[in-house]
């Protein structure tokens, strides 16, 4: 994932998922972004990030538990979390880093 510095150094907050295929609560994250997206639109960015395939960036920002959330603003990591959390807290969590 080259661009993967020129995205989470874009102009808007991007959400980094990070999972594994055969992680169960990974499974659950889909919908939940989904409703996070079509809540905030383009104030954000969301991207998945497969930790086997992508090893390098999963070990930069020492990602240990899956499903890891890590929102990125202006490249530096603003706020992260592990495990599922539901579409409406998630939400209210992230309007606090989005202009």
């Amino acid at each position: 994932m080259n661009n993967f510095n020129e995205i989470i150094n874009g102009d808007v907050p991007v959400l980094v998922d990070f999972y594994a295929d055969w992680c169960g609560p990974c499974k659950m994250m889909p919908p939940i972004l989904k409703q996070v997206k079509d809540k905030l639109g383009d104030n954000i960015r969301i991207i998945k990030i497969d930790t086997e395939k992508n090893a390098s960036i999963s070990n930069k920002y020492q990602i240990r538990n899956i499903p890891t959330m890590l929102l990125f603003k202006d490249g530096n990591v603003a706020w992260q979390t592990s495990g599922v959390m539901q579409a409406s807290q998630l939400i209210e969590t992230l309007k606090n880093y989005i202009n």
